[in-house]
């Protein structure tokens, strides 16, 4: 189990990149067009920078939803591989079986 707080600077950081998504896709668009003066496109780069560092999609982390796990993450299941093998002994996960030889 990983620790409460990192679960829940995960969550905050999560919050605040749907927050600000819209203004920073705005922003970025200026600030890539070619066609607009130079000093405009400056100043967009720079309000872009000025918005907080976690509203930025680059700086979440995937975590297992039961246990918030970083590592050995299932993109599809959004489990770690420990709580997937678990689920899948117990026969919890549809059409999934531990494989034995």
């Amino acid at each position: 189990m990983a620790k409460k707080s990192m679960i829940e600077r995960e969550l905050k950081r999560q919050k605040l990149v749907k927050q600000y998504a819209a203004r920073r896709l705005a922003l970025k668009t200026v600030a890539a067009n070619l066609d607009l003066p130079m000093d405009q496109r400056f100043k967009a780069q720079l309000k872009l920078a000025g918005l907080p560092r976690n509203s930025s999609a680059t700086r979440l982390h995937n975590r297992c939803e039961l246990t918030g796990r970083p590592r050995s993450y299932y993109r599809k299941l959004k489990l770690s591989r420990i709580m997937l093998r678990d689920l899948a002994s117990f026969g919890q996960i549809p059409g999934m079986v531990k494989s034995s030889w």
